[in-house]
């Protein structure tokens, strides 16, 4: 494996399109030819130039190539859009320079929290000065009404943010008003203290794992990046307040790329096994290796990929998910690739045979899916007691493959209306509203810089919105999008959903934006309401990160019952790397509970396992509580341990798990509330388990 991968790493300069030179130095050497050259084709070369230097981060060159192009254009008589791109495409470089100064080479815990404000704004100010006038040209040049001058209309307002001007700084007609990012509901900030524990490693895009993968009851954190020149990082939970990276002592050196991460324990020995997923977005040139990672139950890792059967085909791919699906007690595995137009790569179903190795069935079973898949997630959406397949295609009707139960499957999404969106990424199976019945969250991968000023500005905007399926629990589903509030323009790659305040309904963390350097849209946070409808509380909880958010996960890491938020950071191109963040909970006061699950005849995870809790409060109200374990979204991974909120629960009166194979089902009664249980399958009682509240401590 480490061979594939070092001959890739070695190819990627001069094949890889996005982290590749070989397009910026064939550039250069055009330019320096000295073969004459018209205005015309002079200039495009120069644009070109440009926008090739600003992805390889070299920032100075790209500003000093785009305004050579603005000389040259003098003579061209430019259209007033053709002006106006070209201002903007400047205007992008200035931005980005400010960035590189600022928040990446001085990043500090505010650097790029939308709206930025105290340590968060520019010491180095040229380059925001700098872009904000080429914005504010874009906009007298387009007006407001064209989306080009709404989109230079953000990024003004968002430059002026980086100087500590905004918003009176702003002129009036294009400015954001304060009061108009202000949340709807009071939230409490949560602090990014990645930094203060050295968990700030500056990546590309890539996943994430927050498992406890050495078996001491804390939870450790794995990342990835898609760079193929650029390592994993394992950092180890010290359990006095630190992490310790020990990526080599892991096992994990060598092993570089990876777009996304998914754990499970594959081979049914007790310990967290990761796969690595490699080569989305690229085509024909992503034919890189996945890898299986075999862990040893101490934290290092063995890459057993071929071993077990999965590196006979390379596909580009970046999503995959657990699940047994023929429920004969161990975990079989669907990894989604990326077929487009005349270049096919099948999804695979990896059957797990029990023994190590998998064998790919997808043919027989129906679910080559050969659409460009984005994102995969299993859940029992018709409660007949098999896991059934959610594909979430880009550009292309989703599919929903029901479980037939003889090893077959049958597309069912036309039939229940829940294709769209048409562009769509992440999905997850979930119950947002605790009625038992599993239901779908399908983002919109669509919304431009445009669509969210408008938004803001409380103006109309036209991008296709995400879906909320309500699910019925008989295999019917209702859009219940808009009811829920969630037709709000947003573009996520990483994503993910935990309950973040504890009352016992799941929140979402969308990681929004795309390759392009403009795409400086907010992460969004949406508080869920009783189940009845989410609020935007971005700004509010100081979670709305401007840079690009892709691995994001919900875990409790410092064992005080409440969750933490990791969101691992980056863009796709090499000079639009950045910082990863922790999100530390402040708390909420409310009662929990956390729950490790282990199966005996379902598999060691308990992927497929429903929890339901019913506690009562204080004036003696009951109320139901459901999760699924392995529940996480398809670009993001929670932990297997569930960490539950409870509200302002006084007692747990019940708890039913009914285990992934059918006709396994347990009732366990007086549960403490506070408390980390194991229950393994069949035993009687829950293990209390020690816990020890660790205080995360900031480095001297």
């Amino acid at each position: 494996m480490r061979a594939l991968l070092r001959e890739i790493a070695h190819r990627a300069p001069d094949e890889n399109p996005y982290t590749g030179s070989h397009r910026a130095r064939e550039l250069r050497a055009r330019l320096d030819a000295p073969a004459p050259q018209s205005p015309q084709a002079l200039y495009d070369l120069l644009l070109s130039t440009g926008q090739a230097e600003l992805r390889l981060g070299n920032v100075q060159r790209a500003i000093d190539a785009y305004r050579a192009a603005e000389r040259v254009q003098a003579s061209l008589k430019p259209s007033i859009q053709d002006r106006a791109r070209l201002q903007h495409t400047l205007g992008v470089a200035w931005l980005q320079l400010g960035e590189r100064q600022n928040c990446c080479q001085d990043h500090n815990a505010e650097s790029c929290i939308f709206p930025i404000q105290g340590a968060g704004i520019h010491i180095h100010r040229r380059g925001s000065r700098e872009a904000a006038a080429c914005f504010e040209r874009v906009v007298g040049l387009l007006g407001t009404d064209d989306p080009g001058g709404l989109a230079a209309l953000w990024l003004l307002n968002v430059a002026h943010m980086t100087l500590g001007t905004w918003p009176r700084g702003v002129p009036k007609a294009m400015r954001l008003e304060a009061e108009a990012l202000t949340s709807s509901i009071d939230f409490p900030r949560l602090l990014n203290i990645a930094p203060d524990l050295g968990l700030h490693t500056a990546d590309l895009a890539g996943g994430v794992v927050v498992e406890d993968f050495d078996g001491d009851g804390l939870l450790d954190i794995l990342t990835s990046s898609w760079d193929p020149l650029r390592p994993m990082h394992y950092f180890r939970n010290t359990g006095t307040g630190d992490f310790v990276e020990q990526t080599e002592a892991a096992g994990l050196g060598g092993l570089y790329g990876g777009l996304n991460l998914k754990q499970a324990d594959y081979d049914n020995d007790g310990d967290v096994d990761v796969l690595v997923l490699r080569g989305a977005w690229l085509m024909a040139a992503g034919r890189h290796p996945n890898s299986l990672l075999r862990n040893d139950g101490k934290g290092h890792f063995e890459d057993v990929t071929f071993k077990a059967g999965l590196g006979d085909v390379h596909a580009p791919t970046q999503v995959a998910g657990w699940a047994d699906f023929d429920l004969d007690g161990d975990l079989d595995l669907y990894i989604g690739n990326e077929s487009h137009g005349s270049f096919r790569a099948p999804c695979q179903l990896f059957r797990n045979d029990g023994d190590g190795t998998f064998t790919d069935v997808a043919a027989a079973a129906g679910v080559q899916n050969d659409r460009f898949t984005k994102g995969v997630s299993w859940g029992d959406y018709d409660s007949d007691g098999d896991p059934d397949l959610y594909v979430s295609n880009h550009t292309g009707a989703n599919r929903l493959y029901r479980n037939d139960g003889d090893g077959t499957f049958t597309d069912v999404a036309v039939a229940l209306d829940v294709q769209h969106p048409h562009h769509s990424f992440p999905v997850w199976f979930w119950d947002y509203d605790n009625d038992g019945a599993l239901d779908l969250y399908v983002p919109s991968y669509h919304a431009e810089i445009a669509d969210v000023a408008a938004h803001y500005l409380g103006r109309p905007a036209k991008y296709e919105p995400s879906r909320l399926y309500r699910g019925d629990g008989r295999g019917g589903f209702t859009d219940a999008t808009k009811d829920a509030g969630l037709r709000y323009p947003v573009r996520p790659m990483g994503s993910n959903f935990g309950d973040l305040d504890g009352d016992g309904f799941l929140d979402i963390y969308l990681g929004t934006g795309d390759p392009n350097y403009e795409s400086l849209m907010p992460n969004v946070l949406f508080v869920n309401r009783g189940g009845r409808a989410f609020v935007d509380a971005t700004v509010a909880s100081g979670l709305g990160h401007l840079q690009k958010g892709h691995g994001i996960s919900f875990a409790d890491l410092d064992n005080d019952g409440d969750l933490d938020v990791f969101n691992q950071l980056g863009g796709a191109y090499p000079g639009d790397s950045f910082h990863n963040a922790l999100y530390e909970n402040p708390g909420f006061g409310q009662r929990w509970i956390a729950l490790s699950l282990e199966g005996l005849r379902s598999n060691r995870s308990a992927i497929g396992a429903h929890l339901h809790l019913r506690v009562q409060d204080a004036d003696g109200t009951q109320r139901s509580v459901h999760r699924h374990v392995g529940g996480s979204s398809s670009f993001g991974a929670n932990p297997l341990r569930q960490t539950i909120g409870l509200g302002e629960a006084t007692q747990i009166l019940s708890l039913d798990i009914t285990w992934p194979l059918r006709g396994s089902r347990q009732r366990f009664t007086d549960l403490p509330l506070d408390a980390a249980l194991r229950i393994v399958e069949g035993t009687a009682q829950p293990e209390r388990l020690t816990r020890t509240r660790v205080a995360l401590r900031k480095r001297l």
